[in-house]
């Protein structure tokens, strides 16, 4: 048999070597358009932030040690440029020619391509993406060379993880991100804190701003944005997303959708013999049945893996694993991590969810270094199913995104969380760990024993309700909801009446510092007979929801009531 491999990396790689492993008589292909066939492309932002030092650590495999370990005939600058799927053929095209090669398996794995958006200015020499290894060198050699400002366009993972090492470069840095926060599959409360990381490394955030072109200059460029500003520039880094790379297969008659290859559960296509892996296809999201492709490593490794198991042992397959998208990044002293789905994604899908938010210490709070987890966590409102999770903090982030991706991927429950048996010691978590804590204010809001009320909700709730802040004297003072009425929760038994003149019929909604004395409060006045609710994830969540805007909509009291 001979299987053909188009595009090598993650799943290409991955199938490969899973094939020789089953079949030690196969005749396995391997065509790669680049000159690398197997690099850690998820590495390339840490060569150009000087991290990695040796380019040749970025090159996992070559094709020699391809052929020695796995007998795989690998062939760089090979670019397949047509299929015939009846006839089972390729072109491929090479600088010595055009060839054909017959194939009785063909495995794609493409990839995908960094899109270009139709600017004036970006064919600038200096305006490079960040998708090779080529790329890489090629930014390092500019960084080495004296550059000292760096624009980057496009604020997601591989814009942020770029724009950090061209700081800690020494470099004047800009990010431009046309959606309204930096990282935009995380949630607003959550991306603020990321900008502000960015702040404290120097980096220039311009969000919810786009580029309209760059202007090109003998020593450096000028990147224009659309609301008429200039950032002179010595680097562009263009990272505004990417595009399957598909359109040879897609010519050849490969059912896609919006250039991506449609692939069943066991990543086979529309076309008979021919199967598709990573970047390059639809994937169905695991929570919201959402159609896109999903451009992670993981996920492509896997299937890349599972089609071998396909091609060789059909019918005892596993089927691919619908993703859930988790994903981390770096950002200064920071990670951020996400997992399952955000607010906006479930909203699209029309899937009534509850929201948590969390602030608890990555370990035990006595011994040193105890730092807060920023924790948000997403459950189906009908039964609690575990949806998305994400967290931002110094430690402790992606162990627990870990813990939840899985917990998502089991089918668990909010309320399940509660009975993890997780890792305790001192050093390394609590007793309660943030995820138990997480099943606990689930479960609480499940069986009605909290009910939430949340920071996007501010302006509605100040007109409607009363605002009873039961925090300290000192972090009232510190800023607080105008109109709030101020009453620490060590004191609200004994002063009930006072919210209840002050309420005059309405609501009351409590606020705290992270969200655990609103809650104490709030089972107080709901068992006085209050209208009550609690503010998810307190004062530090509102804070950084509103972000830039804290200083506008909170006030310091001059005269606290009642201190």
């Amino acid at each position: 048999m001979r299987i053909v491999i188009v595009g090598g990396v993650a799943g290409g790689m991955s199938c490969a070597a899973r094939a020789r492993r089953l079949d030690e008589s196969a005749e396995i292909i391997v065509l790669e358009r680049g000159a690398h066939v197997s690099f850690a492309n998820c590495g390339l932002p840490y060569y150009v932030g000087g991290e990695i030092a040796e380019e040749q650590s970025l090159l996992v495999q070559t094709p020699e040690t391809l052929r020695a370990a796995l007998a795989l005939d690998v062939r760089t600058g090979h670019d397949v440029v047509a299929v015939d799927t009846t006839a089972k053929t390729l072109s491929v095209r090479t600088v010595d020619g055009d060839s054909d090669l017959s194939y009785d398996a063909l495995v794609l794995s493409p990839g995908a391509s960094a899109l270009r958006p139709p600017l004036p200015g970006l064919d600038s020499p200096r305006v490079r993406t960040l998708r090779t290894v080529e790329d890489a060198i090629a930014l390092r050699g500019a960084v080495l060379g004296g550059a000292r400002r760096a624009v980057v366009l496009g604020a997601g993972f591989i814009g942020i993880e770029a724009a950090e090492a061209l700081a800690g470069q020494g470099l004047d840095v800009s990010v431009v991100e046309l959606a309204p926060h930096v990282l935009p599959p995380l949630e607003t409360e959550l991306a603020s804190l990321v900008a502000q990381e960015l702040g404290a490394l120097g980096v220039d955030v311009r969000a919810g701003i786009g580029a309209a072109s760059v202007e090109h200059g003998d020593d450096s460029d000028i990147v224009v944005l659309s609301d008429g500003s200039r950032i002179p520039a010595d680097i562009v880094v263009l990272s505004v997303g990417v595009r399957p790379d598909t359109a040879p297969f897609e010519a050849a008659g490969i059912a896609c959708e919006r250039g991506a290859i449609i692939v069943d559960e066991h990543g086979r296509t529309s076309a008979e013999s021919v199967w598709a892996a990573g970047d390059a296809t639809v994937s169905v999201d695991a929570v919201t049945g959402s159609r896109r492709p999903v451009a992670l490593a993981g996920p492509a490794n896997r299937a890349g893996r599972l089609i071998a198991d396909d091609i060789l042992r059909p019918g005892a397959a596993r089927a691919l694993p619908q993703p859930v998208g988790t994903a981390i990044v770096r950002v200064g002293s920071l990670t951020a991590a996400l997992t399952g789905a955000n607010r906006s994604s479930l909203d699209t899908a029309g899937i009534a969810h509850r929201t948590l938010h969390l602030h608890p210490n990555q370990h035990a709070g006595y011994f040193p270094g105890a730092a807060q987890i920023h924790l948000i966590v997403q459950l189906r409102a009908s039964d609690g199913l575990l949806l998305g999770a994400q967290a931002v903090g110094t430690e402790g982030v992606d162990k627990r995104i870990d813990v939840l991706a899985t917990a998502i991927r089991a089918g668990m429950t909010v309320d399940d969380l509660i009975d993890l048996d997780l890792a305790y010691s001192p050093p390394y978590g609590q007793a309660k760990d943030p995820v138990n804590l997480a099943g606990m204010v689930g479960e609480n809001v499940l069986t009605g024993a909290l009910t939430l009320w949340y920071a996007d909700e501010l302006e509605e709730q100040q007109h409607r309700a009363l605002i009873l802040d039961v925090r300290t004297a000192a972090e009232y003072a510190t800023g607080a909801i105008p109109g709030s009425l101020h009453i620490p929760h060590t004191e609200l038994r004994e002063r009930i009446d006072e919210v209840r003149e002050a309420a005059e019929g309405r609501p009351v909604r409590v606020t705290c510092q992270s969200g655990v004395r609103s809650a104490i409060a709030h089972r107080v006045l709901t068992q006085a007979g209050f209208d009550s609710a609690s503010l998810s994830g307190g004062m530090l969540t509102l804070r950084a929801w509103l972000g830039e805007r804290q200083s506008e909509v909170l006030t310091a009291p001059a005269v606290l009531q009642h201190a």
